[in-house]
């Protein structure tokens, strides 16, 4: 059973920056699709970023959604199944709840991922 769980939010001044883990359990990293995804009040959910890691021959495939783009930076540590999503440069319109997931398929739609963690909240003011 795969297990997700979410640290590092919290509360920061606009241009800040804080980073976010996922640990996850139950499966291995490799051939599975990781990503971040958001949630504000009032919004719908919207994928930040995703990557997908291409074993020991193969480097990560990363993508962002363009809000994001040159601020956050997604990574995994395969070897102990935790993916980080570093923010950068955070804005007011950043906050949200941050869920991270997983999934086989490499996609900005929450729809095709399978397991989900409860969330950590940022908000940045």
């Amino acid at each position: 059973h795969v297990q997700l769980v979410e640290s590092g939010g919290g509360s920061i001044q606009t241009g800040g920056s804080l980073t976010l883990s996922c640990s996850a359990s139950g499966y291995t990293g490799s051939g599975y699709c990781m990503g971040w995804f958001r949630q504000a009040p009032g919004k719908e959910r919207e994928g930040v970023t995703i990557i997908l890691s291409g074993g020991h021959t193969s480097g990560d495939i990363k993508m962002y959604a363009d809000s994001v783009k040159g601020r956050f930076t997604i990574s995994r540590d395969n070897t102990k199944n935790l993916l980080y999503l570093q923010m950068n440069s955070l804005k007011p319109e950043d906050s949200a709840m941050y869920y991270c997931a997983t999934g086989r398929l490499l996609s900005f739609s929450g729809d095709d991922y399978d397991y989900w963690g409860q969330g950590t909240q940022v908000t940045v003011s």
